[in-house]
């Protein structure tokens, strides 16, 4: 089967977006827009442009049509376009073209410049379902006010309350932290004694953001208690994040202790990672992976990591993810060059008679689709 064949039934499939976020509210000029094309959270450089990269090319080839220009529009051209449609009609128009069939939300980060679950839902005409950060749960226990003896607790009320109607749980200890944390579970007692620790630095920094380990790991096993499935943000990432102590193999130990609880882990994006993240999914029945982040930004390298994440672990393992935030070009990038990197990769296997044609599209199926239902349960949503 040819890759335009094999794409052809690729495109047809509704998939589901594991790990996400919104499109955005407000309308973004050129240099806002270079800004979220990049995970660097530091100014562009007046000598470069954020569209000479893999994904900014990738913008211009595949977002100038749907938004009406012909492919490689330049910059100017492109950013005037988007100015004339409008935020609204951009989201709608890319959204719609990403053939995303369900978006799974995660909304602890910047909420107030993207669309949150009912907002998606309107903008892409698809269900949303919402995934809770823990660590923002967390850091507005400690907002609204709470003593340092009473947070175990009280963050165990209100995720409880908060996580209700979730599909699943986020963690971004990789970011906070990283992965080589003490994997046993904290008491109480050191939880208190980190939280008075932490509410001292807030008081003295004016900021409230967690970074305390003994308290990520407290939220941590707080999640693994809730029963939901558990995405960890894993490798690439904004500069917050020190790579080396990102690899998901870090995470084995943790990975052990909690098996028996019967909580699944899914490792989010995990480049350069994935095929440590590809081991881990073949060896541990609750973890999973994906390749999300890694895909926008390798632009038309994607292939390789793509074929990368089909390497090792077993197929029911893994899912497929954008990660986009803001731009709607990150959503409708991340399912095309996702489905263009598995049509050439399958094809090649198929047209060499190392794969069966019903094989293929049966993992297509389970990676885009298939794999998220069961994993969050979505059919019992329905």
């Amino acid at each position: 089967m040819s890759t335009e064949r094999l794409l052809a039934e690729i495109d047809r499939l509704p998939l589901v977006d594991h790990h996400v976020h919104g499109a955005l509210r407000r309308d973004a000029d050129r240099s806002d827009l270079e800004q979220m094309l990049t995970e660097s959270d530091r100014p562009v450089p007046p000598w470069m442009t954020q569209f000479d990269s893999q994904l900014g090319f990738a913008v211009r080839r595949w977002c100038a049509p749907v938004l009406g220009l012909a492919p490689h529009a330049d910059p100017e051209t492109y950013v005037a376009r988007r100015a004339e449609l409008g935020t609204d009609e951009v989201n709608r128009r890319l959204l719609d073209a990403s053939g995303i069939g369900h978006y799974l939300l995660e909304t602890g980060y910047k909420g107030e410049d993207i669309l949150g679950p009912q907002g998606m839902a309107a903008a892409s005409g698809r269900p949303v379902d919402e995934v809770v950060r823990l660590e923002t749960v967390l850091e507005d226990v400690a907002r609204a006010g709470v003593t340092a003896a009473e947070l175990p607790d009280r963050f165990r009320e209100t995720l409880a309350a908060r996580s209700a109607a979730a599909v699943g749980l986020k963690s971004i200890v990789a970011y906070r932290h990283g992965f080589d944390f003490d994997p046993a579970r904290p008491d109480d007692h050191e939880v208190t004694a980190a939280a008075g620790a932490w509410f001292a630095e807030c008081e003295a920094t004016g900021t409230v953001r967690v970074s305390h380990p003994v308290l990520l790991r407290f939220a941590l096993w707080c999640g693994v208690d809730r029963g939901l499935p558990i995405q960890l943000h894993a490798g690439y990432g904004d500069p917050d994040v020190e790579l080396h102590r990102c690899d998901p193999l870090l995470l084995t130990r943790f990975i052990k202790n909690v098996e028996p609880y019967g909580a699944d882990l899914l490792l989010l994006h995990c480049y350069p990672f994935q095929r440590n993240a590809g081991y881990l999914a073949q060896v541990f029945p609750h973890v999973y992976f994906d390749v999300g982040l890694g895909i926008n930004y390798t632009g038309m390298r994607s292939d390789a990591v793509i074929a990368e994440s089909l390497e090792l672990a077993p197929f029911a393992k893994i899912l497929f993810s954008s990660d986009a935030w803001g731009p709607p070009e990150l959503h409708h990038l991340g399912a095309l060059l996702w489905r263009r990197g598995m049509a050439r990769t399958l094809a090649a296997w198929t047209d060499s008679g190392e794969w069966d044609v019903g094989d293929a599209l049966k993992v297509v199926r389970m990676i885009g689709h298939d794999n998220a239902r069961r994993v969050y349960r979505l059919a019992d949503r329905a």
